[in-house]
């Protein structure tokens, strides 16, 4: 199906061609689109993508680049909402569709914004797994850290496929196989059915099952560091934990012990 609303004459402006797509339930879908040339990004960043509505004009929302800085090509994590303004038709797209791409990436998601460390814990409901997907196949990840930790909450097992598909392949990885080798471990945790590991990674942190399961202390300021990216409740309960064990909140232009992104797609 091609997305593109424009009229014939009319050209879609920083066009990128979509090149696959994989829907890996009825309500979340991968896809990848070309890279312009002159586009520069730090894994963990964002960027505002979108299509031309009816009139002409552009409809855009920021969604994280899942793909590593070094990809040739930019890959993308979304849900499906069946009314939502751009993933109703987005959601539709197929290879050689044409999607519009503003190349400005920004976030907070980046490993300039934390302090050194020895573990780094990325913490993520759903689709927020998309930052650090670009993250974990980043070469400098494995380089700065001992450990890198992977807590994602889902509603289903279906619903971690994205994350549990990826982790599992990065040992093998021909590109980053070796600096991977045992430093990353993946704790995957539903709230709505049953599973190996059920409930909010919040409630898990708190009464310190994550860390027994993992083998791993509970955070301390001097090791350990934290990226977190889910809803605002999400954030929020994080954020707090992170407080309570005297991590700080660090930024871009200011590195501490933790960070937060707050930009969220439709």
């Amino acid at each position: 199906m091609n997305v593109q609303t424009a009229t014939a004459t009319k050209i879609m402006p920083d066009a990128q061609t979509v090149t696959s797509v994989h829907h890996w339930t009825e309500t979340l879908f991968s896809f990848r689109v070309s890279r312009p040339r002159s586009l520069r990004f730090r894994s963990g960043e964002f960027v505002m993508i979108g299509l031309l509505k009816d009139d002409g004009k552009p409809l855009l929302r920021a969604y994280s680049i899942a793909s590593p800085s070094w990809d040739e090509e930019l890959e993308f994590y979304s849900i499906k909402v069946p009314d939502g303004p751009l993933t109703s038709r987005l959601q539709m797209i197929e290879p050689g569709d044409e999607i519009i791409l503003r190349p400005k990436p920004v976030g907070t998601l980046v490993l300039d914004a934390l302090l050194p460390g020895k573990r780094l814990w990325m913490v993520c409901t759903g689709t927020g797994v998309a930052p650090f997907a670009s993250l974990l196949r980043d070469p400098e990840t494995y380089e700065q850290y001992d450990e890198v930790i992977l807590a994602h909450t889902c509603r289903t097992n279906a619903e971690l496929a994205y994350g549990r598909t990826l982790v599992e392949a990065l040992p093998d990885d021909p590109l980053i196989g070796e600096l991977v080798g045992d430093k990353l471990k993946y704790y995957p945790t539903t709230t709505r059915e049953p599973s190996d590991c059920e409930g909010r990674i919040s409630d898990h942190l708190r009464d310190g099952r994550v860390f027994e399961a993992l083998g791993t202390p509970a955070w301390d300021n001097s090791e350990d560091r934290v990226m977190v990216c889910g809803n605002l409740a999400l954030n929020k309960d994080i954020m707090s934990i992170c407080e309570a064990h005297g991590l700080l909140e660090g930024a871009n232009s200011d590195p501490k012990h933790f960070v937060v992104e707050k930009a969220f797609i439709d």
